[in-house]
């Protein structure tokens, strides 16, 4: 099988399919994909999904397993399947204990969930395996005052969660230091990478929100920027589907004038971003452009990154100094408070150090070690 990409030519919109051995799509999952497609799910998530559901679909045809026949003791072993390193999935192949899995935890529930959204689907249109993946459990008793919107609706009743999950570690955001945010912006030549790396930084936005950035959502008076959902020429994309401002600093705004001057010109284009040190010039700046120009700033300063730790660090920042969590995931545009606490309510050793060496932990003891 093969996860092939499409573009509608009415469109021009960005989608994946699954192609079978004769080379035609997957009927299943096509309609799984399409469905997603139409309801705007980014192409990303798309791809994913194509991702998830090529690899059951493999798993099926070595198993002679047809999808809406399958048991749960069959997804226990996809599971065990997608652990395995790809030339032992053939079942001919010894796997020692000592083998390191092929998936990590996290990869495994992702492709699980992704199956478990699959079935539900599939349900709605008369093939009835959508709680295949899903148990219904007693609400857990909610500690604290705070409450989930419409929580009075649903006290008490039975809540969903999937059947087969791994326990996975959690992982910390991964941010840049202050030195080294510092040490890839200097890096830059052009006042249009520094630029880009700056709104990263400062405002948190993620890599798709800054590239599809128009001049008329840079308020400069106001020191502002609008994130606004639309279709743009080089496929850049929100996450959320509500606009948004974003507050910036006066600094931010004065590197925004010095790229107009310096480096923009005269242009005639809406993007900010764009080609200018090479074609097609003027058009806007693409997903591959900054990756290449993450890669070279990557060899010139040692700093494995990418764009999105820019995003961790900046919403690491905003709590450590105090913003209340609402206003920091309205910021960040989440589109719940719990996504925010759920990637950045932790508290690292640095801030358990930081706490206890304010309240005088380390000092005045009376007891000597």
């Amino acid at each position: 099988m093969l996860v092939q990409r499409v573009v509608s030519p009415m469109t021009r919109q960005e989608s994946w399919t699954v192609l079978g051995d004769d080379d035609v799509p997957v009927a299943p999952i096509e309609r799984y994909l399409s469905y997603l497609t139409d309801i705007e799910r980014s192409p990303n998530t798309v791809k994913a999904y194509a991702h998830d559901l090529k690899d059951y679909f493999d798993f099926l045809s070595q198993q002679d397993l047809d999808w809406r026949e399958v048991r749960l003791e069959d997804l226990g072993e996809f599971v065990a399947w997608l652990r395995r390193p790809p030339r032992a999935r053939s079942g001919n192949v010894t796997v020692l204990p000592s083998v390191e899995a092929h998936c990590t935890e996290s990869t495994v529930n992702r492709k699980l969930s992704a199956l478990s959204a699959f079935y539900q689907h599939a349900a709605r249109h008369g093939d009835d395996l959508g709680e295949l993946l899903i148990t219904w459990q007693p609400a857990r008793r909610q500690r604290g005052s705070w409450k989930p919107f419409l929580h009075h609706v649903s006290k008490g009743g039975p809540v969903a969660r999937r059947t087969i999950s791994l326990k996975a570690p959690k992982k910390l955001p991964r941010v840049l230091t202050a030195v080294e945010a510092q040490t890839v912006l200097d890096a830059c030549t052009r006042l249009r990478d520094r630029f880009l790396f700056a709104v990263l930084h400062e405002s948190g936005v993620r890599i798709g929100e800054a590239l599809g950035l128009r001049h008329e959502d840079i308020a400069a008076a106001e020191r502002e920027l609008s994130i606004v959902p639309r279709l743009n020429d080089n496929g850049a994309r929100t996450k959320s589907h509500q606009p948004r401002q974003v507050p910036i600093s006066a600094e931010l705004v004065r590197l925004y004038a010095d790229y107009l001057h310096g480096e923009y010109g005269d242009l005639d284009s809406d993007y900010v971003f764009v080609n200018l040190f090479a074609h097609p010039h003027g058009r806007p700046l693409s997903y591959a452009a900054v990756y290449d120009l993450v890669r070279r700033v990557r060899r010139m300063t040692g700093i494995d990154f990418d764009p999105h730790w820019f995003r961790h660090g900046a919403a690491t920042r905003m709590l450590r100094d105090g913003v209340p969590i609402e206003v920091a995931s309205k910021i960040l545009g989440h589109a719940d408070i719990t996504t925010t606490l759920d990637v950045y309510g932790h508290l690292t050793v640095e801030d358990a150090r930081r706490t206890l060496e304010e309240a005088g932990w380390f000092t005045g003891r009376e007891v000597t070690l």
